[in-house]
């Protein structure tokens, strides 16, 4: 028992110290075309420096890291099988009696170590500095003003409505569509805005048609609003505070990428997105696709074993880490495709989010199979 354990811890750390090795290369091979991209991007803004520059790509650097983990894995492994299967070290512990399985279990377990700290750790930082980062964007580099002038400064969203609902009765909702939408000092304002109030059955309880309206401290502000009710003449126009809770910052994330949000975050986040009528489809798989990093990763680990543990006397050695380069991409490729089925509502977010990693999974079990049972 003693020789497996240790020949699986030993394994372990050459196996994690080359995935950390690939993880920095590539995270600096990507980060130096990022840097080169914000460069280019900064051309065309006279008032932007290189400092400037450098701190939004070393924002960024945690957000491209979680990105690349994946392939820093698959590509860390395969040197490190392949680098103990060309010393003999793997024959001579399979000549041995350790089954593959036994030496595989340690860098496994690591590999989904890996991506449970990725998920958990570093994704609240990768959230937080890749917000900063699009803040920073979209002030000095981009010509929009932000999320909202890119969806046309138009806001549409529902949010539970429990002032006409009576004791016992299902709470409403109320509707509210605003124009020329923007953010200033931290105050969400909008022109020509109309609020549906309705009951827990659907029906229509109320109109309200407003010439602005502001959101801060846990209501809307309808200025010179009127109340149109059935079967009656519109009020005169008054000062009008629908609560909510929403508040500025959500409804800015609501059209910012799900990237800005950690794991933590987005449970909360899409619960509040459904109540508010936003779509949460982005949200919920990007959740998923963060609690599936751990499965994807140890099946990279297995991927890498799979195509690099093949004696190097028995020839097509570089065929093979073709090969499992080659199956890295293409699951790359499968995941992106499921995640735009899932966007498109096509296949159900978690079948999106988790069916490339348990497919890779499998791959990798079968030839591991072969590779080890003939």
């Amino acid at each position: 028992m003693i020789a497996p354990v240790t020949l699986s811890l030993y394994i372990a750390r050459q196996f994690s110290l080359a995935v950390v090795g690939a993880l920095l290369a590539l995270t600096g091979f990507v980060a130096l075309f990022d840097f080169i991209d914000l460069l280019r991007r900064a051309s065309g803004h006279p008032g932007v420096g290189l400092v400037l520059v450098g701190g939004i790509a070393l924002l960024r650097l945690p957000y491209l890291a979680l990105q690349v983990l994946p392939f820093a894995v698959q590509l860390g492994g395969m040197f490190a099988f392949w680098r103990l299967t060309r010393s003999s070290e793997l024959i001579v512990a399979r000549a041995a009696g350790v089954s593959a399985w036994e030496f595989l279990a340690a860098p496994v377990l690591c590999a989904a170590l890996f991506g449970a700290i990725a998920t958990a750790g570093v994704s609240p930082l990768s959230s937080a500095t890749f917000a900063r980062a699009n803040q920073l964007i979209n002030r000095y580099l981009s010509t929009g003003g932000g999320p909202l002038e890119l969806n046309g400064g138009q806001l549409w969203l529902r949010q539970a409505d429990d002032s006409g609902a009576g004791h016992g009765a299902r709470p409403g909702v109320a509707i509210l569509n605003a124009r020329g939408v923007a953010v200033r000092g931290g105050i969400l304002t909008g022109q020509d805005v109309t609020v549906f109030r309705l009951d827990g059955d659907g029906q229509l309880v109320s109109r309200i048609e407003a010439t602005s309206a502001r959101l801060a401290d846990g209501a809307w502000t309808l200025a010179s609003a009127r109340v149109m009710l059935p079967d009656a003449l519109p009020t005169p126009p008054r000062t009008i505070d629908l609560p909510t809770d929403l508040t500025v910052r959500r409804v800015q994330e609501s059209f910012a990428p799900p990237d800005t949000l950690s794991v933590w975050q987005l449970p909360g986040f899409i619960a509040l997105l459904e109540r508010s009528g936003f779509s949460s489809v982005r949200d919920r798989l990007h959740f998923q696709a963060l609690l599936a990093l751990p499965l994807l990763t140890a099946t990279m680990a297995l991927v890498a074993a799979g195509f690099s543990m093949r004696p190097a006397r028995r020839g097509g050695v570089a065929r093979m880490i073709g090969g499992g380069v080659t199956a890295g991409f293409a699951l790359f490729m499968i995941s992106k495709l499921a995640e735009e089925f899932g966007q498109s509502g096509a296949l159900p977010v978690v079948l999106a989010a988790w069916a490339p990693a348990a497919a890779g999974l499998l791959l990798a079990v079968t030839l591991l199979l072969h590779m080890e049972d003939g």
